[in-house]
């Protein structure tokens, strides 16, 4: 626009030098003192004159607004192909003289060093989930904005972390079925990416890199889970708030165990994505009260006590108060002492009896975990610190 903008002053100006240049002749009186027919000659050769300016303007102008539509092209070409900032693209492509795979080399390597300084705090982003049989992996992957975490090559970045996340394979073997890991776990491995935007093979962390070049923000795979089911069991998940399947913002996983071999897959995938969405909703952080760690128990146990004892009553009611109020916590921290969120009517108890009933073997769950985006990014900023997750066991 601002090329254009330039031409149309050049036509004025050159059109307003025609017209002072035709009344110079008029002003030394040339059209006055010579016979009719040479003044008739003259003014003939006036209108040529002009005629051939602006012949010459229209051409040049013409010429010129070519050449800035090719240009344009250029920017939205660089600009679909990149999704970098339009200065960004406008900048490369000047640099390197117009020159299309010339600018995108410079973008991609100037985003990269500009995505390596990045520091700023990302705590939005998603969670994506991947999943074959009998085993399911969760991955974070944050950016600063919850624009970026909408952003088509975000998604389709977190999706393929998540399929590699299942080529990774649990060496600490701290709960068996279930593990965690961070990101270095996966930054050296190979992924091949087939997006319009972003594709062939690379390292996890290179792609990681040119994503957050292309985004303008501070992109990090944060951490990962890891869940297995024996041959007798399924794994099931839930995931909220999801733009498109396999995203979320919040993850359940659960696997369910049969103690023969299982006869109906369907009833036990079922109910297990039934308990993943509960697990969501209610967030218990232990399985059963058994897993419900000492100190965690005695900190709630003198915060009860000190709570009851300021109503005055005597010990014995006090013991009943606080007994009374500690089988409330493990209702909502405890999995299997809770009550399932879509019917308060019935426990979780109840729900798996009915599911062993109908599969006709004992059906327990084996592991479970609930992740969220962003949780304990804070603290980690204090403590280096472990951030805490729901119960694996």
């Amino acid at each position: 626009m601002a090329f254009f903008r330039n031409a149309k002053q050049s036509l004025g100006v050159i059109l307003y030098n025609t017209r002072l240049s035709m009344s110079t002749y008029s002003r030394h009186g040339y059209s006055t003192w010579v016979t009719k027919g040479a003044s008739h000659a003259q003014s003939t050769d006036a209108k040529a004159s002009k005629t051939a300016y602006l012949y010459w303007v229209s051409r040049r102008f013409n010429s010129q607004a070519a050449s800035s539509a090719e240009q344009m092209g250029l920017i939205k070409q660089l600009r679909e192909r990149t999704s970098a900032p339009i200065k960004d693209v406008k900048a490369a492509l000047v640099g390197c003289n117009w020159d299309l795979e010339a600018a995108q080399k410079e973008l991609r390597k100037r985003g990269k060093v500009l995505a390596m300084k990045k520091s700023r705090t990302a705590t939005e982003g998603l969670l994506a989930l991947a999943q074959n049989e009998g085993k399911a992996a969760v991955i974070e992957l944050n950016c600063e904005t919850d624009f970026v975490a909408r952003n088509e090559i975000f998604e389709y970045l977190a999706l393929a972390l998540a399929k590699q996340a299942l080529l990774v394979e649990n060496s600490s073997q701290q709960v068996p079925g279930v593990f965690s890991f961070g990101p270095e776990c996966l930054e050296d491995l190979n992924i091949n990416l087939d997006h319009p935007k972003i594709s062939g093979e690379t390292t996890i962390q290179n792609a990681v890199t040119e994503v957050a070049a292309m985004m303008g923000e501070n992109i990090k795979l944060r951490r990962g889970f890891v869940m297995s089911a024996s041959s007798h069991g399924v794994v099931s998940a839930y995931l909220h708030r999801c733009p498109q399947p396999g995203l979320g913002r919040i993850a359940g996983i659960l696997s369910l165990e049969v103690e023969d071999e299982i006869s109906q897959v369907d009833a036990l995938q079922k109910v297990g994505s039934e308990l993943a969405m509960h697990i969501v909703a209610a967030k218990p952080l232990f399985l059963t009260k058994e897993f419900v760690n000492s100190d965690v128990l005695n900190n709630e146990r003198e915060i009860l006590k000190s709570q009851a004892e300021s109503t005055g009553k005597s010990q014995m009611a006090i013991e009943k108060m606080v007994e009374g109020r500690l089988r409330k916590y493990f209702e909502e921290v405890v999995f299997m002492e809770q009550k399932y969120f879509l019917n308060d009517s019935l426990s979780l108890k109840t729900i798996l009896d009915n599911l062993s009933k109908e599969v006709g073997s004992p059906v327990k769950i084996g592991n479970f975990f609930r992740m969220e985006v962003g949780e304990g990014i804070q603290r980690l900023e204090l403590s280096s610190t472990d951030e805490p997750v729901a119960q694996a066991v």
